[in-house]
């Protein structure tokens, strides 16, 4: 496989893990904490900022060279930490790496944790997008979700955006909850689009072990996953159903969709995620943050004492949780699998610019298999999944396992 082993030579992406927030919402298993976990929250994030600063520091020795197209701030709740913290932090990257004077730079909000002062701060430092977890924007679907604020922190949140000079953000919204319909999602989608948002993250709800949200739904889950009738979730038909809405409605509303959940207007798809689907380098900072470089690997430690710890040392220690140097084979895998997460799928000139070899030699008969089953298409040089195949990425990624 070609690499570039000329480390002052590459674009990267920097990812900035924040894993505070207000409350845990009952669906949530992101490596995050409320403020309860902690004797002394304010003492313990002002730590963490201090620890994430020394690696900044310490990762720019490494990888300071590379330019940084873009950066997202993400968590937990990042605009849960004081201004004053977000400061320290961007600071930092600017005295490090190498900013690209055109980075898409991002951080993640929730509704009713920002406002004018504060998002008008965030402007001065540089951050150009916003991505707010709305979710819904029925107050007792947000109820059930555990989320902290309600419709109208929402509204109060955008016009605060607006004022302050935004105008690239993100919404996300989540369907598939216990006992949605049809018209709930529908005045959701409707109430968010009001405004305009330049980009929205819709996706359906997943139910992961160790939430409250396991232990009240998984045996419906398990039944809804069978096609068999649900309780609380809607039906599997329902489901697949809402998903077909979704996205007729916001193509309607000049909505592009460019992957499975995420929806753009022309021009402002997310470039970081899109980096991530690409494979593009990138450096996570932060716990439990992961990076990808010269086809390596990482994971930091999840562990949040002994990240503040390591990182506040005179000779600060770096510590993965995992190191993985990838196969060709695997990396090629990898490239085919995220790539085709994507509407505009993957590039034949694209892989053999990349990986040296001929798409058709290396996947001749998977792409074939998936062509006959109607998952894929093979048009002008390039490999992408057919509306079904959006909906099946499970079987694409396993033919390139």
């Amino acid at each position: 496989m070609r690499t570039n082993l000329d480390n002052s030579n590459k674009e990267i992406e920097l990812y900035i893990h924040i894993p505070f927030c207000v409350k845990k919402c009952n669906y949530c298993d992101f490596l995050s904490f409320a403020p309860d976990t902690f004797t002394n929250d304010l003492l313990t994030k002002e730590m963490y900022v201090n620890a994430l600063c020394s690696e900044l520091e310490f990762k720019s020795r490494i990888y300071g060279n590379n330019t940084v197209t873009s950066i997202f701030i993400g968590g937990g709740t990042p605009s849960s930490l004081a201004t004053s913290l977000i400061v320290r932090i961007m600071d930092s990257v600017h005295s490090f790496f190498k900013v690209a004077i055109d980075a898409e730079i991002t951080i993640e909000c929730n509704p009713g944790t920002v406002d004018f002062e504060a998002l008008s701060i965030y402007k001065s430092l540089g951050i150009n997008r916003l991505s707010f977890g709305l979710q819904s924007t029925d107050n007792n679907e947000l109820k059930l979700l555990g989320r902290i604020h309600d419709y109208r922190s929402f509204v109060n949140s955008i016009e605060a955006t607006l004022k302050a000079g935004f105008d690239n953000y993100n919404v996300d919204i989540m369907y598939g909850l216990p006992g949605q319909n049809i018209s709930i999602l529908h005045k959701t989608l409707s109430d968010v689009t009001r405004f305009s948002p330049k980009h929205l993250s819709v996706y359906s709800l997943i139910i992961e072990e160790g939430t409250p949200f396991y232990e009240k739904y998984n045996d419906d889950y398990i039944i809804q996953c069978q096609g068999k009738i649900t309780s609380f979730l809607p039906k599997e038909s329902e489901l697949c159903e809402m998903t077909d809405f979704v996205k007729a409605f916001l193509k309607g509303r000049g909505y592009n969709q460019y992957e499975i959940s995420n929806y753009a207007k022309n021009g402002y798809e997310c470039r970081h995620n899109i980096g991530y689907w690409k494979r593009a380098e990138y450096i996570g900072i932060g716990l439990g943050a992961a990076s990808l470089y010269d086809n390596v690997r990482y994971k930091n430690i999840t562990d949040i004492d002994k990240f503040i710890k390591n990182w506040s040392m005179s000779n600060p220690i770096s510590e993965y949780e995992s190191k993985e140097s990838l196969s060709d084979d695997e990396a090629m895998a990898e490239f085919m699998i995220l790539g085709l997460r994507m509407n505009e799928g993957v590039s034949a000139d694209e892989f053999h610019n990349i990986f040296g070899r001929s798409l058709g030699d290396v996947y001749k008969e998977n792409i074939h298999e998936l062509i006959q089953q109607g998952l894929i298409v093979n048009e002008g040089g390039r490999i992408r999944p057919t509306s079904n195949g959006l909906e099946l990425q499970n079987i694409i990624a396993g033919k390139f396992i």
